[in-house]
């Protein structure tokens, strides 16, 4: 009808040859959008920048080698395999892989698009009642609260004398308390107080805003500092209408916005001044971390888990996907640890997607093997 827009689908096809994706966007014709990919992993890139609706993966005798599901891009996605033939035992496999459903690739017709249009409504309401649902509560598993009080107190008596040398090391090599507390961010966005040895000078907190641009993870082309006026704003002609007082600086609710989008969630920088000659080594070596024993011996986090973010990390992972990462507990060694340390590449992204799918995968058996994992890991030195 004149004047009206109409709501297309957004298609992801994924399939090696190009031809049969040409074929299904015309059977579609004007009901859809479609973006062809030629596998899997240029399909998950794409999703990571662009909206879909439903995925349609060609596949050719035999289904995938691993779950569908298990990618955080894929996990609230209709997603329907296509086939040159069907049998039961295939379309067995590929819903046991996590596809929606398997239709015959050359044979679509009327019923494949109803089914879709059903499709993204059961995963749209899906996707909205888990948006309700914060993951405030999380409780660790019996088994794994056993293994942290022996690990954590065990390791507290052996210790101890390391401890009380460090203690001392550090309160020779500079001014300051011994112990660092944070505030930090856990399990269902539960707060507590993080110890840490104390490795940076005091006061070095305030430093943070002056030296965001050395930040690692900020993301490039975005200016966090921007202006005080709003560019939209005055394109429109008149003058900002909701004002915010952020940091003692007025500022135009929409540049807030913007900036805030636009800065990176995690602060990490690369030869920070900040930290003390002796506190260079303590890094290195862990051995800062230490004290964290004494979180895990109360409750505050376990040995293994995603690490607890201060405030200023965690209000900025709060969207549908990313507050997943809250549903696990909070740990002193993890899934990006152990398999990304001393890489001077690992970005944002894949940190928040590493620690989601720890909180989607973590068992007793997974933890043991990433604590021995961890040991070789603390081997590999990364000056951040």
């Amino acid at each position: 009808m004149e004047g009206v827009e109409v709501n297309r689908l957004q298609v992801l096809y994924v399939d090696k040859h190009m031809e049969s994706s040409i074929q299904a966007a015309r059977f579609f014709g004007e009901k859809a959008n479609f973006q062809h990919v030629s596998d899997l992993e240029e399909g998950l890139q794409y999703l990571k920048e662009n909206k879909v609706d439903v995925m349609l993966y060609s596949v050719q005798e035999q289904v995938p080698a691993q779950s569908l599901r298990k990618h955080p891009y894929l996990r609230h996605l209709p997603v329907i395999m296509l086939s040159e033939s069907i049998t039961p035992a295939l379309k067995s496999e590929a819903l046991k892989l996590g596809a929606d459903d398997l239709y015959q690739r050359d044979g679509l017709g009327q019923e494949i698009f109803i089914r879709i249009q059903y499709l993204v409504k059961k995963h749209r309401l899906l996707r909205e009642r888990k948006r309700q649902q914060t993951p405030k509560g999380v409780k660790t598993p019996v088994a794994k609260r056993i293994l942290d009080i022996l690990i954590s107190g065990t390791a507290l008596l052996l210790l101890l004398p390391v401890l009380s040398l460090v203690a001392l090391c550090i309160k020779l090599d500079s001014k300051g308390p011994v112990l660092y507390l944070s505030k930090r961010v856990g399990a269902g966005y539960k707060v507590f107080n993080l110890y840490k040895f104390r490795t940076m000078r005091t006061g070095a907190d305030k430093d943070i805003a002056a030296m965001a641009d050395a930040n690692m993870y900020t993301k490039k082309g975005s200016d966090t500092a921007g202006s005080m006026g709003c560019p939209e704003c005055a394109r429109l002609g008149h003058a900002c209408s909701s004002m915010l007082y952020i940091s003692g600086k007025q500022m135009c609710e929409r540049t807030f916005l913007s900036q805030k989008n636009a800065a990176a969630a995690f602060m990490k920088f690369q030869n920070d001044p900040r930290i003390t000659r002796l506190g260079l080594f303590l890094r290195n070596t862990s051995l800062d971390e230490l004290p964290q024993l004494f979180n895990i011996f109360l409750g505050d986090m376990s040995l293994v888990g995603n690490r607890p973010l201060p405030l200023y990390e965690a209000e900025k992972l709060t969207t549908d996907e990313y507050i997943q990462r809250f549903a696990a507990p909070a740990g002193l060694t993890g899934l990006w640890q152990v398999t990304k340390r001393g890489k001077g590449d690992l970005s944002e992204e894949e940190r928040i997607q590493l620690d989601i799918e720890y909180a989607h995968t973590y068992s007793f058996w997974g933890d043991v093997k990433l604590i021995l994992r961890t040991f070789p890991a603390l081997l590999q030195t990364e000056n951040v």
